[in-house]
């Protein structure tokens, strides 16, 4: 079987030094503590950084007996990883550039001061929002100068002045007809990595090479697209800041006056569909920043679909399908021992519990412990056998490139003076991630909060498409929304190339405005990992606010769909057959699953493993794919 092959069903590339990086609160007086030093040392600064450190302050004071009990519990199981502890971020050196040496400056205290007449005949502006503060710089960037791509471009700054917040983008123009094709915002996760990564190493017009130049890429995004690279939350690439960002909510308010300045600025581009797409941690970032988009009612986003790469949306599911995904359930042979495996068998029962918690409060003082507890348990016995977290085929190439040399070349060619230039970039140094900001999203109770519960109302508006493999699976399922039974009625369906109808690039499950889909061979990064099938993925998705089925497959032969039906009977029942074993044994909950608590085992291990041989079988022979599978693949 063609599998993704990703570990990480959310947690981004910083997770992969989330171990060497992170820092953690131990009780409620060593916070206090931390925070009168931090106060102490920032006291001469702006009030930007003084305000949220008194906030939290006012909030440990109130600290429950029952909280402080859990954050104990955490320390006292990873006490090495709870000495320490970051509120701020580093402002990042800079120079700010004159305003003449920009081709426009949009202020968003002028986009404000437009009122008309609605339809009742009374006053309001016509684009919501507060966007006084806020002003966008602009750049036209050459593109013989650098030669990235021959379409139009732009680059420059969304400039909070208030909050001294400074967030670098890129825009490329489609290669296709930029007059009618759409636009899409593309993010990367970590919280604090940037999305120039996904432009250079995914999914962007060209790739860095070995020599630090550029290589063409004929699946780039913006074949069919204009796309726009954003760096974002403050600090992060080309961004920076004298204050900090630390949740996603904030940085939904700075997403949105982004795009409403750069539509007001660039109309030619603000009457086609609008969609976000982003991996990783954008798991959290898209359900925010499109709920934020949607809640103004007079915008100029015209926003359609949004895309959600193996993204961390619903941590009480997720987090359950590391341990099947590194212990050979995942379609991948095991990468961890048998007590590695059941020491994370052990611990979940406790993550779950803490993610619950969190779930039920949204309280930093639940969530922290939920974090550090279940990234530890979870994550930490896979990183340490030093494979790649983005991977599972193979090990981790450059520790301190997230395991991936090609990103020290990016880092080399956007650290390159001329290439600073043409894009107007003010800070000192390029960095590909910030783990400054990984933390504080942490330490400010981010990472497991419930997003996923935006999904059901954004559903209610425009298609969703979920990309990924078992975690991703499983939340798309278990979400709580009005079409919930018939999706998870839906098969699971082969899906092919929309070029030759032949191909086969993976499996999808869409019913409503809900879709999933599981690209063969795809890891994390699946733009990198597979990037022709990644592509045609998103040509279809981007076309789903014109139909309701993108992902329909196309005919073939009666004889060849009998067999393929074969295939894909088979494939659902090993599939409903492991969701039952992964309930009943895995996490401990069998009296969810009668029909598994009526079988052994073993019985249930060998059907899994046959089923799972068989169907691959017939599905080979039927597309004549004569690479025969081992039973050795699918052991669990």
């Amino acid at each position: 079987m063609r599998v993704t092959t990703s570990l990480l069903l959310g947690a981004s590339v910083a997770s992969a030094s989330i171990f060497d990086n992170q820092k953690i609160l131990n009780g409620q007086q060593s916070v206090l503590n931390k925070v009168a030093e931090v106060k102490a040392e920032v006291k001469s600064t702006t009030s930007s950084w003084t305000k949220p450190l008194h906030k939290l302050e006012e909030q440990l004071k109130s600290l429950t007996v029952e909280a402080q009990a859990v954050w104990d519990e955490v320390a006292m199981m990873f006490p090495d990883a709870m000495n320490k502890v970051t509120f701020l971020s580093t402002p990042k050196p800079h120079t700010r550039k004159h305003d003449s040496e920009w081709d426009h400056i949009v202020k968003g205290a002028d986009i404000q001061s437009v009122w008309i007449d609605n339809a009742n005949g009374e006053k309001e502006r016509e684009i919501d929002g507060k966007l006084e503060n806020y002003s966008m710089r602009v750049k036209k960037v050459d593109p013989s100068a650098l030669g990235v791509d021959k379409v139009k471009q732009y680059s420059g700054y969304l400039d909070d002045e208030e909050e001294d917040k400074h967030l670098f983008y890129w825009f490329f123009e489609s290669r296709n007809d930029p007059k009618n094709d759409p636009v899409v915002l593309w993010l990367n996760g970590g919280p604090g990595c940037s999305s120039l990564t996904g432009l250079f190493f995914e999914l962007g017009p060209s790739f860095v090479n070995k020599k630090v130049g550029l290589d063409y890429n004929p699946f780039a995004w913006n074949s069919n697209a204009s796309v726009i690279f954003l760096d974002q939350p403050v600090n992060v690439g080309y961004s920076y800041s004298g204050s900090s960002v630390s949740n996603t909510v904030a940085a939904g308010k700075d997403v949105y006056a982004l795009l409403t300045l750069f539509f007001k600025q660039f109309p030619e581009y603000a009457k086609q569909d609008f969609h976000i797409s982003g991996e990783s941690y954008a798991g959290h970032y898209i359900p925010v920043f499109a709920n934020e988009i949607m809640s103004h009612k007079n915008r100029n986003i015209n926003l359609k679909s949004l895309l959600i790469g193996n993204g961390l949306t619903d941590g009480l599911t997720q987090y359950a399908y590391y341990r099947p995904m590194a212990c050979g359930g995942g379609g991948y042979p095991a990468v961890l021992d048998s007590s590695a495996c059941q020491s994370m068998d052990n611990a979940l029962p406790r993550c779950q519990s803490l993610i619950q918690n969190c779930y039920d409060s949204e309280s930093v003082f639940s969530c922290v412990p939920a974090s550090i507890y279940c990234n530890n348990a979870m994550m930490g016995p896979y990183q340490r056998t030093g494979q790649n977290v983005y991977d599972i085929r193979s090990k981790c190439a450059d520790d301190s490139n997230l395991c991936y040399t090609e990103l020290g070349w990016i880092d080399s060619y956007l650290n390159k003076p001329e290439v600073m230039k043409a894009l107007g970039a003010e800070v000192s140094k390029y960095d590909s991630c910030n783990f400054d900001i990984n933390r504080n999203f942490l330490f400010a109770g981010d990472w497991m909060k419930p997003y996923h519960r935006l999904v059901p109302g954004l559903l209610e508006k425009m298609p969703v498409l979920i990309y990924a493999w078992l975690g991703n699976e499983a939340w798309t399922l278990a979400l709580e929304w009005p079409g919930q039974k018939s999706f998870n009625k839906a098969a699971l369906k082969n899906l092919t190339l929309a070029d030759d109808g032949k191909t086969p690039i993976g499996m999808v499950r869409s019913s409503g405005n809900l879709t999933f889909l599981a690209l063969h061979g795809g890891g994390h990064m699946i733009p990198h990992d597979q990037p022709q099938a990644s592509l045609d993925m998103f040509n279809r998705s981007r076309l789903s606010s014109r139909s309701r089925h993108p992902f329909r497959l196309k005919a073939r032969s009666p004889s060849r769909d009998a067999v393929n039906d074969m295939a894909q009977s088979t494939w659902i029942m090993s599939r409903r057959v492991l969701s039952c074993l992964r309930e009943a044994i895995w996490n401990s909950s069998g009296s969810r699953c009668a029909a598994c608590k009526a079988q052994p085992r073993s019985t249930i291990m060998t059907f899994t493993i046959v089923s799972h041989w068989l169907s691959d079988i017939i599905y080979k022979v039927a597309t004549a794919d004569q690479s025969m599978p081992s039973a050795i693949t699918y052991k669990v």
